[in-house]
């Protein structure tokens, strides 16, 4: 699929951890008519009370991980999962399908209204739960694992091992690189990233 001008193109935008794609997410928000959507804030989301995934959780870890106001409380429910692979197991057994069930209904929606010329969609796993059958174009955002390593270092602490066991678990580049249409190399200056998504999308540029 090709992106075209007169409706709402959809785009998937992946990397590993690390490769900055919140940083290029924010400057595409301010420059282009688009609706951006982070799957790590729809998890947020579809925890909350009321949502697909609230009664779901709480049955499956119990009524500690709730907080005093009765939401799921973010550490109290880490508490629960740690060091335990089956609770781990079951609690992404309950969100990710419901994050990407939730992604898909908003997608499906902005493509009937025709509102926005695009929704990006970010996500660690586009490619593993097949959002290249979904999606317009998928994005890769890359940079090199060295620079990676030190702004997941400056930015969140983590130590070398982290890092590498961070690494490890995530697909390797010449994956993200086959299936997705469009590279962009963040590894370097913000500004010389900026400049490839805008000669890609250059039609579009408010």
């Amino acid at each position: 699929m090709a992106l075209q001008k007169g409706k709402t193109n959809i785009i998937g935008i992946t990397g590993g951890v690390g490769a900055g794609k919140s940083t290029l997410l924010s400057y595409i928000r301010d420059n282009y008519n688009c609706l951006v959507i982070m799957s790590d804030d729809v998890a947020n989301d579809i925890k909350k009370k009321g949502y697909p995934a609230y009664d779901a959780l709480v049955e499956a870890l119990g009524k500690e991980i709730l907080s005093d106001d009765g939401e799921i409380d973010k550490a109290l429910m880490a508490k629960a999962i740690f060091n335990n692979k089956n609770k781990l197991k079951t609690v992404n057994n309950i969100l990710h399908p419901a994050v990407n069930q939730y992604i898909i209904n908003i997608v499906d929606d902005e493509r009937k209204r025709g509102v926005y010329d695009f929704v990006f969609v970010e996500a660690a796993l586009l490619i593993e739960n097949g959002y290249d059958k979904i999606v317009d174009e998928l994005w890769y955002v890359y940079a090199d694992e060295d620079t990676r390593r030190k702004r997941l270092k400056a930015s969140r602490g983590y130590s070398d091992q982290k890092v590498t066991d961070i690494f490890k678990s995530q697909l390797c580049d010449e994956v993200f690189r086959e299936h997705c249409a469009f590279v962009i190399d963040n590894s370097g200056e913000d500004s010389l990233a900026f400049s490839e998504i805008d000669n890609r999308l250059k039609l579009w540029k408010i």
